[in-house]
């Protein structure tokens, strides 16, 4: 029986709510099986991140050769990235091994408001790693650093996804979770817009959605999905991993992959 193979090349989350722990939960909700390329190693918990410590880019892409030309990958997705020597590290392998179903989350900022990308590093993941990127999944925040716009409409959401696919993705999907109203996500692929409507659930316990999200996305794809199939899924797999989330610790508690696995749907 082949088994579906995913990488994760993020920081680790000692909190477990987000980073490679919420992406090897999702990837085994889903049936998938993780690997793993830590880029930094955070203290961090519902509260706070409180210390990282990024790992060397030559560390990095030994992981990713390690895996790839042993185990090899279906799909493979980032996450925190943290500097503009890790992406060119990334980037670099990812040409090297021509992974060329790519999921990027351009992570920036966790949960409670601690950047997780060097300033100096967003024009690196602008020229070095979108262009080889099949989906990107930027939030709000995100998609502004990204493009330099303001963003609050779907209007404005739908231009933004156009200018991020102008660098390079096939697929973009700007997530409107900041937005008032329904859950709204603008998919889009080719000129094509798609507006993904989901309910809005009242919680505080929001901690590693976008990873979760963009894990499900790279575990369908590893599946066998098409991009589009790929991101409708995961609109699905978050809204209940959302639902389902846990009311663990003092802050922002982490939405629950293996909640969305059992959920019906």
């Amino acid at each position: 029986m082949r088994i579906p193979r995913a990488l994760s090349i993020a920081g680790s989350d000692s909190g477990g709510g987000a980073g490679i722990q919420a992406d090897l939960k999702t990837f085994s909700a889903l049936g998938v099986f993780g690997m793993t390329a830590i880029t930094a190693v955070t203290a961090q918990n519902t509260t706070a991140v409180t210390a990282v410590a990024e790992i060397p880019p030559e560390v990095v892409a030994a992981q990713i050769d390690a895996v790839v030309t042993d185990i090899g990958v279906d799909a493979a997705k980032t996450g925190m990235l943290s500097s503009a020597a890790i992406i060119r590290a990334v980037a670099e392998s990812v040409r090297r091994h021509g992974l060329r179903t790519l999921v990027i989350d351009p992570v920036m900022i966790s949960k409670s408001g601690a950047a997780l990308l060097r300033p100096e590093a967003v024009d690196a993941l602008r020229r070095e790693l979108l262009p080889l990127a099949l989906v990107v999944t930027p939030n709000l925040h995100e998609a502004q650093a990204l493009t330099g716009r303001e963003i609050r409409t779907l209007a404005d959401m739908g231009d933004a996804a156009r200018a991020i696919a102008a660098l390079g993705p096939q697929y973009v999907v700007v997530k409107g979770g900041h937005l008032e109203g329904a859950a709204v996500d603008v998919l889009y692929h080719g000129h094509a817009v798609e507006h993904l409507e989901g309910p809005r659930v009242l919680t505080p316990h929001t901690h590693g959605t976008g990873c979760v999200f963009s894990a499900a996305i790279t575990a369908q794809l590893a599946r066998g999905a098409s991009p589009v199939e790929a991101v409708r899924a995961a609109k699905q797999f978050i809204t209940r991993a959302i639902e389902g989330a846990l009311p663990l610790g003092h802050g922002h508690g982490p939405t629950d992959p293996l909640y969305a696995a059992r959920a019906p749907g």
